[in-house]
């Protein structure tokens, strides 16, 4: 289910054919309300035209703080401490005896998702679950912008443990922590903006 969901939350580019073909093979060994929904964002995005889906997969994942796919984001913002939150994914993906991403950030979701399903499941899983509430943030993100991409991470969320409701509308009222001391503001295009046509 995660490797689905990664594939499908990747950007948009030649490959994107390609990989919504193994989401579809995939996608007849995963039963339940999962299959259902990411085949729901399989089918939005198999409709989309190529160009207009780059576009809105840029406005929404690089230009929005609030669906913003780096999970350590939400749970250290513009403070110092965000270096180290992403120093446990890069840790985990070196104990699990991969190296972390070179092309993207080691807390992107997608990254997160492909380490969980093909490295190490128990790592990747104690990962994700402890950034639940980023995720539910998330997934509410893309339902009120009526996203294609909503279905895929409430797949995601389906799989790890509840979380408390609470605790994501305080992280969606309130924001990530902020300390601007010393510190250059949050870039919307991390991991680094590509090269034109290079995503």
């Amino acid at each position: 289910m995660w490797q689905a969901a990664s594939l499908l939350l990747a950007y948009p580019d030649d490959g994107q054919s390609r990989r919504l073909d193994t989401v579809d093979r995939l996608l007849e060994c995963i039963t339940g309300p999962a299959a259902e929904l990411l085949g729901r964002t399989v089918t939005a995005l198999r409709r989309r035209d190529p160009m207009a889906a780059a576009a809105a997969y840029v406005e929404t994942f690089d230009l929005r703080r609030r669906s913003t796919m780096l999970l350590t984001y939400w749970t250290a913002g513009d403070t110092r401490n965000r270096g180290a939150q992403m120093l446990v994914f890069a840790q985990s993906y070196r104990e699990a005896g991969v190296r972390p991403p070179k092309g993207e950030a080691p807390d992107h979701l997608p990254v997160v998702l492909e380490f969980a399903a093909t490295v190490d499941p128990d790592a990747g899983r104690r990962l994700l679950a402890d950034h639940r509430v980023p995720i539910d943030v998330l997934r509410q993100a893309l339902v009120d912008a009526d996203s294609p991409y909503a279905p895929a991470i409430a797949a995601v969320a389906a799989t790890l443990p509840a979380a408390r409701e609470q605790d994501a509308r305080r992280l969606m009222h309130s924001g990530p922590p902020a300390e601007a001391v010393g510190l250059q503001p949050f870039q919307l295009t991390v991991p680094p903006r590509r090269a034109e046509g290079g995503r």
